[in-house]
């Protein structure tokens, strides 16, 4: 049985990396999007974020490259 306290974890940083996407998206669509830049700052700073630190051990700064990098 898998831990629940994982699971909403898990849930919490993919939630992010959901909205992250999608503000990509929207700044691209949108270069002068302010809600899409908040959005990203937002989460970028929760990837940097004692917070996020205490729910993973995947490294912050990589999956903000790694999103970074993807094609949107």
């Amino acid at each position: 049985m898998t831990d629940p306290w994982e699971n909403l974890a898990n849930a919490i940083i993919l939630q992010a990396v959901k909205d992250y996407r999608e503000a990509r998206k929207k700044l691209k669509k949108r270069p002068k999007n302010e809600d899409a830049k908040l959005m990203i700052s937002d989460c970028e700073a929760f990837f940097r974020s004692d917070w996020y630190k205490a729910l993973t051990d995947v490294d912050g700064e990589m999956l903000i490259r790694k999103l970074r990098e993807e094609k949107i």
